[in-house]
């Protein structure tokens, strides 16, 4: 069992996230709403304390404000302790004049004094932008069986998919021999999934040897995880099966939205074994109308149903009128959709109202053509009239009115 000394989290949550556009104009990528009643960041904070994690250093630099807000003093996360706990890590002036995060090692490296203060034999090192269950316990007890410098969790992902990864070579006992970020040509299908377990000692040898590099990004997969395999460490991939989705893009917060109500995939989120926490608050029970008609959907608490919805996620508090229709789409949390209105295949943001008879998005003609296919974007507050239709793949900025 991993013991709350022996361990360090260091979450990785700072960044702007800026191909999510409008949803992340004002908000950290972490923070964007998911699957009716969790925030993104639920899942990294839920499964390190599920692996008997406590302590965790959750690294903010984009927009913190709502985020910081949201965690709080960790207790949904039963992260408010008086040992440990969650600690909120701004980039901040010291005395050596230091500056924002460069990379996401720099960010490490600027906190090495909180992690000494825990004094931990092994430090794991997470993002704040992907949705799944992991036991990290178990990835720790493998790097300790193999006495690994670093083990990185690692996914077979489809072969046309695999350049846009970092990609692991490894033997048949699960040793890297070979790391390319991004390879053009990849020669294996083992994606990392950007989750490490360190050794502190060795990582921290790395961090300091990085920051004295001139040149270099600071960053894991360009920098340290090379560097550390040029000079010979032992370094094991931990192969992970089950459900991953990293939600940086607006297609891919789409599906992995809709993924929850696919009975296809593996992922169960009233599964109270591995259960994922979050804040949200409590509101009252979701009311359907006589007349409304909800199929395969996803609905949240204190939403008012009138209308009718389609294979679609809804969040708490959302209205839909009569006569509005709704098809796989997402809807967070306070938005309105008013009479005879229409949206299809979108997001629409927090607090966004769609007009009566307004149109969003468009039921594509044929899935497999990029040309049909594209999610509309509403950002939070934003209003659209029923002036003009709101166009597959188009963004609307928070705020404005159309």
């Amino acid at each position: 069992m991993v013991h709350k000394t022996d361990v360090v989290a260091m979450l990785l949550a700072g960044g702007q996230g800026s191909r999510l556009g409008v949803l992340t104009k004002k908000i950290a990528k972490p923070a964007v709403p998911y699957g009716g009643n969790y925030r993104i960041i639920d899942f990294p904070l839920s499964n390190c304390v599920n692996s008997g994690i406590y302590t965790v250093g959750v690294l903010t630099q984009y927009q913190p404000l709502e985020l910081n807000d949201y965690l709080g003093n960790g207790q949904p996360w039963d992260l408010d302790r008086i040992n440990g706990g969650v600690h909120v890590l701004s980039p901040y002036e010291a005395i050596g004049g230091k500056e924002w995060y460069k990379g996401t090692a720099n960010a490490i490296y600027q906190n090495i004094n909180f992690i000494e203060k825990y004094n931990p034999e092994y430090v794991v090192i997470l993002s704040g932008d992907h949705i799944y269950k992991m036991n990290y316990q178990k990835m720790i007890d493998f790097h300790k069986k193999n006495n690994a410098a670093c083990t990185i969790a690692v996914l077979e992902v489809p072969w046309e998919e695999a350049s846009r990864f970092g990609i692991l070579a490894t033997n048949e006992n699960n040793e890297i021999y070979e790391f390319a970020e991004k390879p053009e040509k990849p020669k294996s299908n083992k994606a990392s999934m950007g989750i490490y377990v360190f050794s502190w000692d060795k990582l921290r040898h790395y961090l300091i040897e990085d920051e004295n590099t001139e040149g270099s990004s600071n960053d894991f997969g360009k920098n340290i995880i090379p560097t550390m395999l040029n000079a010979g460490e032992r370094m094991f991939a931990f192969p992970f099966k089950g459900y991953w989705k990293d939600v940086g893009t607006i297609d891919s917060l789409w599906e992995a939205n809709l993924d929850i109500i696919n009975p296809n995939v593996d992922l169960d989120l009233s599964d109270k074994s591995w259960r994922i926490y979050s804040r949200s608050p409590k509101a009252p029970p979701h009311y359907i109308g006589k007349n409304a008609i909800v199929e395969s959907s996803s609905i949240s608490e204190g939403c008012v149903i009138e209308g009718n919805v389609d294979y679609s996620v809804i969040f708490a508090d959302v209205e839909i009128e009569e006569g509005a229709d709704v098809r796989y789409s997402v809807v967070m949390p306070g938005a309105k959709i008013k009479k005879g209105a229409k949206v299809y295949y979108s997001i629409i943001a927090e607090n966004a109202v769609i007009e009566e008879n307004a149109k969003v998005g468009e039921i594509p003609e044929n899935l497999e053509n990029p040309e049909d296919f594209g999610i509309a974007v509403i950002g939070s507050g934003a209003k659209i009239t029923g002036s003009r239709d709101i166009a597959p793949s188009e963004m609307i900025a928070s705020g404005e009115e159309v």
